[in-house]
């Protein structure tokens, strides 16, 4: 059972070049699947964009094909959350002030997942692993940032969750349990912030193209699936103005 109510994304919203103009938005998981597609269109609807990951190689990778694409340059921050204490997320907030001295947005696309696997095959590692990326992680980096993100006009707080129908399920281990975790968070987070400039939102993603997927379905013909670009486009609406109703919820992208 979720925590949070549901909302949809308007029909036929798609961003505008202006959409996010002047905002500061990290993104972290960026040359993920999700992730590259909302740094991009992030970038397309006028917000600086802030990339974070572990591989600085795969992040310059990013960096070369979003200005191949004619977007704006975007800023390199490698983070290896595995390994990243308190310190290093308060480098980072104090590094965004510094640069900036805003931020408008925080979307939490970064995700540990090892393949499904039964509680007695569970490495202990890749469980601790998980909860660590996938809860521990995206609470150390907002809490570092909420200072920066609560003297903002408005700003947007976005994490991403999976089927809870589906995650409840044998196999699906410790990220099934994270993602569960993750979704409190958002509730208790929303909870705190119920008024006022943060807004709280959460996004369930339709199935779609990347390498998480393939993972859990390899007997399905992931070319069939879609781009995460559907996804990244309700990501901004979540991070803009426009989605101050949807606050508090969970935007289900879900068709069936």
């Amino acid at each position: 059972m979720s925590m949070l109510p549901f909302s949809h994304l308007p029909t036929a919203w798609q961003p505008a070049s202006d959409t996010l103009a002047g905002r500061v938005v990290l993104v972290t998981g960026a040359y993920g699947g999700l992730g590259g597609a909302v740094s991009r269109a992030a970038s397309r609807a006028g917000a600086t964009v802030v990339i974070t990951g572990k591989r600085k190689r795969q992040l310059e990778q990013l960096y070369d094909a979003m200005l191949a694409e004619g977007l704006a340059e975007p800023v390199i921050h490698p983070l290896d959350m595995e390994v990243a204490t308190p310190k290093d997320y308060a480098a980072l907030a104090e590094g965004l002030e510094r640069d900036f001295g805003r931020l408008d947005g925080i979307v939490h696309a970064a995700v540990s997942f090892g393949g499904l696997t039964p509680i007695t095959m569970h490495k202990p590692d890749a469980w601790l692993r998980a909860m660590h990326v996938n809860v521990n992680a995206p609470f150390a980096l907002t809490q570092a940032c909420l200072p920066l993100l609560t003297q903002a006009d408005d700003s947007a707080v976005v994490f991403v969750l999976d089927n809870p129908e589906l995650l409840q399920r044998a196999h699906w281990g410790a990220y099934g349990a994270s993602k569960a975790a993750l979704e409190r968070f958002a509730a208790i987070l929303h909870e705190e912030n119920d008024a006022g400039a943060l807004r709280v939102h959460a996004l369930l993603p339709a199935p779609m193209r990347t390498a998480l997927r393939q993972m859990a379905y390899f007997g399905e013909d992931i070319l069939q699936r879609p781009l995460p670009d559907t996804a990244a486009a309700a990501v901004i609406h979540l991070l803009s103005a426009q989605a101050s109703a949807a606050r508090g919820t969970i935007m289900d992208l879900r068709t069936d």
